[in-house]
């Protein structure tokens, strides 16, 4: 009687695994690489989280990334961005460069409160009436 499977299957051609056409191929191991990743391996990319189903949508090579901030934004931060020294008072006008700031578009959403001087790239149209309303200017550099 052998001690172990190893020298039981001793002298034969395919140690238990059948004629010697079995164990050939990746059809034997469910598919190379990730094949069966949603079918028959799903629990395992499940759990390590890599189940992918197909592509959504495109990405623009040429594209060019735009920070923009909202006027509203602005506003709310106007007295800490005057604290830091970002921003200047001309008594009651607050003064922005938002080029200083990282900001390349304002835009229109919020409440503007106070009378403001912007400066940056670009506006929105509602930014612009809503700074122009409050008596105050977009310049665009």
């Amino acid at each position: 009687m052998p001690v172990n499977k190893r020298s039981k299957y001793r002298g034969s051609r395919t140690c238990g695994g059948g004629t010697h056409k079995n164990r050939r191929g990746a059809g034997n191991r469910g598919g190379r690489g990730r094949a069966g990743h949603r079918d028959h391996r799903f629990s395992h990319y499940l759990i390590s989280g890599e189940v992918h189903n197909g592509k959504h949508g495109f990405k623009n090579k040429t594209a060019v990334p735009v920070s923009g901030l909202d006027i509203g934004d602005i506003d709310q931060m106007a007295g800490e961005l005057v604290a830091r020294g970002l921003v200047r008072m001309d008594g009651e006008v607050v003064i922005i460069d938002a080029g200083l700031m990282g900001i390349d578009k304002v835009l229109g959403g919020g409440r503007v409160t106070r009378k403001m001087i912007v400066s940056a790239q670009a506006f929105s149209e509602r930014a612009k009436t809503k700074i122009e309303e409050m008596g105050g200017q977009a310049m665009t550099v």
